[in-house]
């Protein structure tokens, strides 16, 4: 059932952590919705500012938003004005205290939202899909990728029938819990609708034990059949069984 659920859904509490860390209480059905809110808002502010994840936290005096995002200069802006009058926004929308971290990407090509970003970007300026699928799937494998897979939906070149086409190269292990599979689902408004990619990207196998909470430094990640020390501690060694006494 790999094939048909949400990679990171379907990851959480075992290699991944949560994007809001909160306890409502009563108050939960209401927090999530501003939660929603403040999400929808960024996404649409920071249009053009390489965002690929926004983590919430909570505590009894403010909510602490951390943005994860390959282009910082623009949220941040000249003397930190951009970032000010974001957080003045933001606090109006929310009725409470926020404060605002912000994290650079170095890889931007390493993160799922923003290769489905660049490639609906580029369907909406009129580039062929197969060109802007197949160069976003070369600069993720050369950055470091182990496999990827794109999807695109709709009403391809303009065709009367809406069919999807699907690209891939080097592997996306779905059913591997220990695989670090980024995911994601974009939009791209063309003259002749909505178009639809989806991006499955594999970054490498997590071993051992992680820290699920937020904004930790990015863990260590085994390629091929490497095993971590969790692995050897398990038995994950050399299992040849050993030749009895009296044998030579």
């Amino acid at each position: 059932m790999g094939q048909k659920t949400n990679p990171i859904g379907n990851r959480l509490g075992i290699i991944r952590g949560w994007e809001s860390n909160w306890y409502g209480g009563r108050e939960f059905a209401q927090k999530l919705v501003q939660d929603e809110k403040i999400r929808n808002y960024l996404q649409a502010r920071i249009n053009k500012g390489g965002l690929a994840r926004i983590i919430i936290e909570r505590t009894l005096k403010r909510i602490t938003i951390t943005i994860h995002t390959s282009r910082p200069g623009i949220i941040i802006g000249k003397g930190g004005q951009e970032v000010d009058k974001l957080r003045e926004e933001l606090k109006a929308l929310s009725g409470e205290d926020i404060q605002i971290n912000i994290i650079e990407i170095r890889k931007p090509e390493m993160e799922a939202p923003i290769v489905a970003e660049s490639i609906a970007k580029q369907l909406e300026s009129r580039v062929n899909y197969r060109r802007a699928v197949k160069m976003a799937i070369q600069s993720s494998m050369r950055a470091g990728a182990l496999g990827i897979k794109v999807r695109v939906s709709g009403r391809l070149n303009g065709a009367e029938m809406a069919r999807s086409e699907e690209y891939k190269d080097g592997r996306t292990p779905l059913h591997t819990f220990r695989a670090d599979v980024d995911y994601s689902i974009k939009e791209a408004l063309t003259v002749y609708g909505k178009l639809g990619i989806k991006v499955w990207l594999f970054r490498g196998e997590i071993l051992g034990k992680r820290d699920l909470s937020p904004n930790v430094g990015v863990p260590k990640k085994l390629k091929g059949n490497e095993r971590g020390p969790e692995d050897r501690r398990q038995g994950g060694g050399d299992r040849r069984p050993k030749p009895r006494g009296g044998r030579k």
